[in-house]
């Protein structure tokens, strides 16, 4: 019970966890070429898992709240991974962090242990949910897929059908206008130091 308030604590509070983080990063920022060019691959990596993610749950993924779903989504990317979203997002947090190179690699481990922990008890929140709601289901469904580790061949058992790319992108809009002014102020910040 305790982990589950936990995980919705983190789950209403995810768009925000990551500022104070970035802030201290951007504060300790050490960026170079290299790690601009590093850093922003691994975001635009992240990235390109969120936004075919995103395609596939559609815009119930920007709900705040509680930790909940209307259908439980196993096509495109949740053929391979249960949580392709909160993979992006850790890829997303280490691009930047890479990018900002502050206090490496202690800065770093920092952040990942802190995101990891915050995801797991999200994840663990959701799949607790989703076995109440989606019993049967969920149950296969988990069986055949990992949560987090990358499964190579897909397992397609849903019909769910992707939406176009330009919804996606509308919906996605928030989380790329920050990634893109914390990589510029990082870019301004290697230029003028």
């Amino acid at each position: 019970m305790m982990l589950r308030r936990i995980g919705n604590f983190f789950f209403r509070n995810r768009s925000y966890t990551p500022i104070p983080i970035l802030l201290l990063a951007l504060i300790l920022a050490e960026p170079s070429g290299k790690s601009l060019f590093f850093g922003f691959l691994i975001v635009v990596m992240g990235e390109g898992l969120r936004l075919w993610a995103i395609r596939y749950a559609g815009s119930a993924t920007r709900t705040s709240g509680r930790v909940g779903a209307d259908e439980l989504v196993t096509t495109g990317p949740y053929g391979h991974l249960r949580n392709p979203l909160y993979l992006g997002n850790f890829l997303i947090s280490s691009g930047l962090i890479v990018m900002a190179w502050p206090w490496m690699p202690w800065f770093l481990l920092i952040v990942l242990a802190l995101t990891i922990f915050q995801y797991l008890t999200i994840i663990l929140a959701e799949e607790e949910f989703l076995r109440q709601k989606f019993p049967q289901e969920y149950a296969v469904y988990e069986k055949h897929v990992p949560r987090i580790l990358f499964r190579l061949k897909g397992w397609n058992a849903g019909s769910r059908k992707p939406t176009n790319w330009r919804k996606a992108l509308h919906t996605e809009r928030r989380s790329l206008q920050s990634q893109a002014s914390v990589s510029l102020l990082l870019v301004f910040l290697w230029i003028v130091c």
